[in-house]
Parts: C-alpha cells; structure tokens; sequence
C-alpha cells in the first residue's frame, strides 16, 4: 500500500495535538503523522514526545526557533520525500480542517497530481468566521486570481495532499513565502509545472482551542508575493505549452 504523510505545523497547540492524531488514524488507520513544532513555548513538543512513546504513527520534527508556515512545511515535506512517502497532506492542528475528509483527498489524489481543499468550491463552507476575515479571505481569493490566471477557488487553504511526484520536481530551497502566501506560491509553483490539480469542496471550522497566527505582516506578505508569483512566470496566464 502506499505511504501517506499528514503533515501537521504546530505552535502553542499542546491541547490539540493528541486529539488530532487520534482523528486522523480513526479517519485514515494507514496514515502517519508528522507534527513540525516550532519549539513552542507551551510544551506542545513535550507532549508529542509523550505521544510517539504511545504510537508509533507519529513522527516530529523540533524546530529550534518559531520560523514560520512556510518553512516548517518545506521541513515536513523534505522529510517525507527522504522517508518515501507517496501522498503528502498538509492539514491544521486546531481540526478547522476536518480529518474526516482525508479518505475523500485520498481518493481524489489517486488521480490526480495535486488535490486542494476548497472553501468557496460552488458556495461559501466556513464557520464561525467573522465577517471581516471572510471578507478579506474570499478577496484575496479573487485578486489571486485576477493578477495571475490561475483557475483555484482557494489558492490561500491549507488542506491539500500532493504525490510524491509532485513535491519532488520542485526546488523547495527557492519557494520564498513563509506565511499564508506560502500556499499561493505552492499552488502557483505546481500548476505552472503543468499538474494536474483538483478541488474538492471542504466544510471549514474556525479553531476550537488556541489562538490565531494570522496577523497584518503575513496580509502583506501574501499581497505582494501574488506579483512577484506573476513577474517570475512572465505574467503567463497558463502553464507553459509541453509542461
């Protein structure tokens, strides 16, 4: 059977990492999971720890410093390349992300390069949101959109699964964004290389424990790297011809 990799950041999620790993092997028993802990303050690599001695799914990577989305993720997936895992989910530790959707990713990567979780897919999935970040995220959805072409519904969500194939034809060492822009620079980086790449629609919870990460740094962030996305592909509206 082929390997499967739910790769989980965390910071300050001492509360969620225990029942979390728990909803994904009830979801998907075949599954592993890689926690990336950016040495959080809480204890939450303490309590991973404890949880590897108890399962053998669960895998770590101690990070020495708070360093970002992005580039614990590009530490998650360097790692399960090496480790030769074939399907590469990225998913959050405060169950926004429900891990009763991993078979229908699964299932959907089965034939496909790359399948994204869509909150806007044919409506609007989100819950408990207010407002003004709904409002902000769907606009920023658009204006992806608008400035670089690209057909994804929710180029800025964070639960997606990539083949192995897919992360490995890709120079990590280059991707650029560290925040939410992360998952823009992704998606545009795999459809330019001419992936084939899949929504499905997702129901999307705000947080049940802890705190936020998003802040105005991380808004800019993603603002100006949709251009700098733009100027590298030559303001291309599609994937190269042959790619």
């Amino acid at each position: 059977m082929n390997r499967v990799l739910v790769i989980i950041p965390t910071y300050d999620e001492r509360e969620n990492v225990e029942p979390i790993s728990k909803a994904v092997f009830s979801a998907l028993p075949e599954a592993h999971v890689l926690f990336v802990d950016d040495h959080s303050p809480d204890g939450t690599g303490e309590v991973i720890d404890a949880l590897i001695a108890r399962e053998p799914r669960v895998h770590v990577i101690h990070r020495k410093e708070k360093n970002g989305l992005g580039r614990a993720y590009i530490a998650g997936f360097k790692w399960a390349i090496a480790e030769g895992y074939e399907f590469i989910f990225e998913m959050d530790a405060d169950f926004s992300h429900n891990p009763n959707d991993l078979p229908r990713f699964l299932a959907a990567a089965r034939e496909a390069d790359c399948v994204v979780g869509s909150r806007y897919l044919n409506g609007i999935r989100i819950i408990n949101w207010p407002l003004s970040r709904l409002i902000l995220s769907k606009s920023a959805a658009t204006y992806v959109r608008l400035v670089t072409g690209m057909p994804i519904t929710d180029p800025t969500g964070g639960f997606k699964c990539f083949r192995r194939r897919v992360l490995a034809s890709i120079n990590l060492d280059q991707i650029q964004s560290n925040g939410y822009s992360f998952q823009i620079e992704m998606n545009h980086t795999v459809w330019m290389k001419g992936f084939r790449m899949v929504e499905i629609p997702i129901i999307f919870e705000d947080r049940r424990s802890g705190y936020s990460k998003m802040s105005s740094r991380i808004v800019r962030e993603a603002l100006f790297m949709v251009w700098k996305l733009a100027f590298r592909s030559g303001f291309r509206r599609h994937p190269p011809k042959g790619s």
